[in-house]
């Protein structure tokens, strides 16, 4: 009787974790957003001149403008036909919506905010993120006289090979992370000879 009642529990048991399992998988929610790209090609394309497009060249019709400034800047003066997707905001659904557009037209998304720094960070997480469809403007914004001034901005051609300095500090970086352990030998035992002593003869007698 004890033993049926044993059995039973741990029926009830082993049913309950499979349970508790089953809900977990189901309810189980996969990230939004996953990371296509790893950050080392992300950085070359980063700083390939051919990423970048001219003011002369930014009105071409194959090209969505997108102003990555807050909308408190955007409001204040924004180019012709730019839409609006402040940096901290870029991954929110609506936004993800209008970039995931652009990219089913074979449309270029062409990124900028008051000069090209600002918009790199959106640049950077949206390309890892799978955006291979987006440029970078080489342009700064100013005003004056509530009126918006863009100029170009001048992107200077790296001298050295960008690539290979990349490569060279990922070597190293993996260089560092990995643990040499030395192996340490134990010191030899020493070995103590224990000398008998002599046993003296039994003194004794009357």
């Amino acid at each position: 009787m004890k033993e049926l009642e044993k059995v039973k529990r741990i029926s009830i048991v082993s049913t309950l974790f499979i349970l508790v399992i089953l809900v977990g998988v189901l309810t189980f929610e996969r990230p939004k957003n996953t990371y296509g790209v790893d950050t080392v090609t992300t950085l070359e394309k980063l700083v390939d001149n051919d990423n970048f497009v001219s003011i002369e060249e930014m009105n071409d019709p194959n090209m969505v403008l997108i102003d990555v400034r807050s909308s408190f800047e955007y409001n204040k003066g924004y180019l012709a036909n730019a839409i609006n997707m402040h940096g901290v905001e870029i991954l929110n659904d609506d936004n993800q919506t209008i970039l995931n557009d652009i990219k089913d037209s074979n449309k270029i998304g062409l990124l900028y905010g008051q000069n090209p720094e600002e918009a790199n960070i959106p640049f950077t997480i949206l390309y890892q993120l799978g955006f291979d469809n987006l440029k970078l403007l080489a342009a700064n914004i100013n005003y004056a006289q509530n009126k918006i001034l863009i100029t170009p901005s001048i992107i200077e051609k790296p001298e050295g090979d960008i690539k290979a300095y990349i490569d060279e500090s990922v070597k190293k970086a993996q260089a560092a992370s990995v643990k040499v352990v030395k192996q340490v030998k134990p010191a030899p035992k020493k070995v103590i000879t224990v000398k008998k002593k002599k046993k003296r003869p039994v003194e004794g007698g009357c």
